[in-house]
């Protein structure tokens, strides 16, 4: 009888050793997940990014996504270590940051041109703009200097060949169509399409205004219009960390032909890749 009771003690301490080590070992898998934190300008690049955190779910690494509203957060946050890569700007706003406040970031990859495209509601084509026809563009400078480059590239304006990467009016060495350019507020260019021939609008504008880039668009914004990499956006790291091994993974993950489906699918044509250019 008593040795009955002493097996039964043995096998109870047994399999309470063996349940706080299971316990254990489940901590340390939790443990072992890495999380990287990256930073975005809006809740719409959940649905980019979820075929990559679905992805790295399986390779114990935790994706999450941290929404900033102000362009001036994401970066701040790279910098401060609340983050640990960020996916929101273009080269030039990038590096316009890093001469501002001396982050030390560096861009590890590139994702997309954000399309400024040329809408219409009273031409159905291009060739049907005519001398004198208005068209509308946003006035502030970088925008402005896209606007050009995409008139040139639809044929209505050439500019000079020592035209930076954003021109001036003044880098207009032929106006070929004859037209009128018409600077305003980038928010004005969608509300103005009744009364011009036609005008550049920014992707949410144009988005918000109920336009649809690959249908509606009479001349598309591409890569190739503009000179450099000025306005191809990137994901971004600390500098310290731009080799990280599992960074250069997301990147490679990020680009990839299931991005480019949900660009063309999700964002119509809105989003263009620009890493493979």
């Amino acid at each position: 009888m008593m040795m009955k009771k002493l097996v039964k003690g043995l096998l109870f301490t047994l399999l309470l050793v063996l349940g706080v080590m299971a316990a254990g070992c489940g901590d340390n898998k939790a443990a072992d997940v890495q999380k990287v934190r990256i930073g975005v300008s809006g809740a719409a690049e959940e649905v980019i990014w979820k075929p990559v955190i679905d992805k790295f779910k399986e390779k114990n690494v935790a994706i999450e996504l941290v929404v900033f509203t102000d362009y001036t957060q994401p970066n701040a946050a790279l910098a401060n270590k609340e983050i640990e890569l960020n996916a929101f700007q273009h080269h030039k706003y990038l590096n316009n940051e890093i001469k501002k406040h001396g982050y030390e970031i560096t861009a590890i990859g590139d994702t997309m041109l954000s399309a400024l495209n040329l809408y219409s509601k009273n031409v159905h084509d291009i060739k049907d703009i005519k001398p004198g026809d208005k068209i509308a563009v946003p006035n502030d400078t970088v925008n402005f200097g896209r606007a050009l480059s995409v008139l040139q590239a639809a044929g209505l304006i050439r500019l000079k060949s020592t035209a930076g990467s954003t021109p001036e009016l003044s880098d207009i060495e032929e106006n070929i169509a004859k037209i009128e350019i018409v600077q305003v507020d980038a928010s004005q260019t969608a509300s103005l399409l009744p009364d011009v021939a036609a005008a550049i609008i920014n992707g949410q504008f144009a988005v918000d205004a109920g336009l649809v880039p690959d249908k509606d668009a009479i001349f598309q914004d591409g890569v190739q219009n503009y000179k450099g990499n000025d306005f191809i956006n990137v994901i971004a790291a600390r500098t310290e960390d731009k080799d990280k091994e599992l960074y250069k993974e997301i990147v490679k993950a990020y680009q990839s032909e299931k991005t480019k489906e949900i660009y063309k699918k999700d964002f119509h044509g809105q989003y263009i890749p620009a890493w493979d250019r």
